[in-house]
C-alpha cells in the first residue's frame, strides 16, 4: 500500500520551505507575496484542522434550534435561521440563539483570525 502525505503534511511542507527558505531570499514585492501565500497556506491548514468540527457542532446547534431534519445541510439550515430572523419568528430572546451565534462566530474568527484580541485564550 502506498503511504502517501496527507494535505495537511503536504501543505505544512510547502509553508515551512516559504517560511525558512524562500522568504528570507526575497526582497520587495516577492516577499510580500511570499507573506502572503504563507498566510493563505495557514489558514487552510486551520481550514483543515477546525471546521469539519465547527461545522458539525454548528449544524446540530442549528437543528435543535430550528426543529429541523438532521441531515439538512448547514447551509441550508442557516437559510433557515436566516429567514426566520427576518420574518420575525426568532430575535436574541429566543432560547439558544445568541449562544449560537457566538458560538458560530468564535469558529470562524478561529480559522479566520486565530489572533484576534477578542477571542479567548486557551
Amino acid at each position: 500500500m502506498h503511504d502517501a502525505p496527507s494535505q495537511k503534511e503536504m501543505l505544512t511542507a510547502v509553508k515551512a520551505f516559504i517560511d525558512d527558505t524562500a522568504m528570507p531570499a526575497l526582497k520587495g514585492h516577492a516577499a510580500f507575496h511570499a507573506r502572503v501565500a504563507s498566510n493563505v497556506l495557514a489558514t487552510v491548514l486551520r481550514e483543515l484542522e477546525i471546521r469539519p468540527a465547527a461545522e458539525s457542532a454548528e449544524q446540530q446547534r442549528l437543528v435543535a434550534l430550528l426543529g429541523a431534519d438532521a441531515s439538512a445541510p448547514v447551509a441550508t439550515l442557516n437559510e433557515q435561521l436566516c429567514n426566520r430572523l427576518k420574518q420575525g419568528d426568532m430575535d436574541l430572546n429566543t432560547p439558544g440563539l445568541l449562544a449560537h451565534l457566538k458560538t458560530t462566530t468564535i469558529d470562524q474568527l478561529s480559522v479566520d483570525q486565530p489572533a484576534y484580541s477578542g477571542l479567548p485564550s486557551d
